[in-house]
């Protein structure tokens, strides 16, 4: 398999390749080679899997998941099978090193008091302008 490490320890025994044939670059020969691959990685079972990279995961990736709670990446980019599954687990370890560290919780901010003027100016321009649009008054 990938001569990539996966984070967190996670062996390669935890992981299920399998092969199919690929709709990707390779002529008539993708007619008769298995050359997608299609990596199956059992999330919700998993050992070595930290509960909160696991926690993280299922928020963020959780449609990709099957029912029985495995995660599915498939590719195809290339001709060779080897080099696919390669892919595939690079993909993953990917996923896992940016899942690694939790997001930064956002600072809620406040508009500049120049913009919250330019926005009330702006509104009073337009305000104006679509009552000159109207019929005109009668001041008696």
């Amino acid at each position: 398999m990938a001569e990539t490490r996966l984070p967190f320890g996670i062996p390669e025994s935890e992981l299920r390749l399998s092969f199919s044939r690929s709709s990707g670059p390779g002529g008539q020969n993708v007619n008769k080679t298995a050359t997608k691959a299609t990596l199956h990685w059992d999330v919700l079972h998993s050992r070595t899997l930290p509960a909160d990279v696991r926690t993280r995961l299922l928020a963020a990736h959780g449609s990709r998941l099957t029912r029985a709670g495995e995660l599915v990446i498939q590719s195809q980019r290339t001709r060779d099978q080897a080099r696919n599954a390669d892919d595939c687990v690079e993909k993953l370890a990917a996923l896992l090193r940016a899942l690694a560290r939790p997001r930064r919780a956002r600072r809620p901010t406040r508009p500049g008091r120049a913009a919250v003027e330019r926005r009330l100016s702006e509104k009073r321009h337009r305000g104006r302008a679509k009552r000159e649009r109207g019929a005109p008054r009668r001041d008696d």
